[in-house]
């Protein structure tokens, strides 16, 4: 089942209804996560952020908050690397920051599954075949994400999305919550080499030849 009114809306539905099911069963560990960046890093803790979701359009995104505000002698804010603390790695390697984003799914922003959203400011950055990952909602979790995840380059990474989207389907998306749940047991992929998550995207490389 591909892009059908009917698919659509039991991935709809279903998102919606796990939703709110999960943040139920799952709010005494949401409490304690907040609890314990509350106690180690003090307010706020929840991150919030605009990022691009359905058609290029801005929502809020919320996350656990990973990082502290430590800044440099001249007021600039020190590197992600050097801001997240280890509560914030051990979250972002067991998921757990990504728990907010529940509120976001049952509010229609988002899906379980999906491109993740991206930062604001990439948007232009995109060739007209990598803005195609905006034609379906943004995810918790993504095709890239059990493919690679941070630990792959931004051409494969958004290459990856669109496939999605091109090959979307519901038995599709069960496989990918499925690998999802063994990348989280397995706490694999959450950073690039030397980068708190990933390089910041600069756009894609003009194709043909010359140097």
């Amino acid at each position: 089942m591909r892009h059908t009114a009917r698919g659509r809306w039991i991935k709809e539905l279903g998102d919606r209804l796990g939703a709110v099911v999960l943040l139920v069963l799952l709010s005494p560990v949401i409490l304690l996560t907040a609890l314990a960046i509350f106690v180690s890093m003090g307010r706020p803790v929840v991150f919030r952020q605009r990022r691009p979701g359905l058609g290029g359009r801005c929502l809020t995104v919320y996350k656990f908050r990973t990082m502290t505000e430590a800044t440099r002698d001249d007021g600039r804010p020190h590197d992600d690397a050097a801001r997240l603390t280890a509560l914030g790695r051990f979250l972002r390697r067991s998921s757990l920051d990504e728990l907010p984003q529940l509120v976001n799914v049952i509010k229609g922003e988002m899906s379980f599954v999906g491109p993740r959203p991206l930062l604001e400011h990439y948007l232009p950055l995109y060739s007209e075949e990598q803005a195609r990952r905006h034609l379906v909602k943004p995810g918790i979790t993504g095709w890239a994400q059990v493919n690679g995840r941070n630990t792959i380059g931004w051409e494969e990474r958004l290459a990856l999305d669109v496939w999605y989207v091109d090959n979307w389907s519901l038995a599709l998306d069960l496989r990918i919550l499925a690998m999802t749940v063994q990348k989280v047991l397995a706490r694999s992929g959450t950073s690039a080499e030397g980068h708190a998550t990933m390089p910041e995207f600069t756009g894609s490389p003009p194709r043909g030849g010359g140097s």
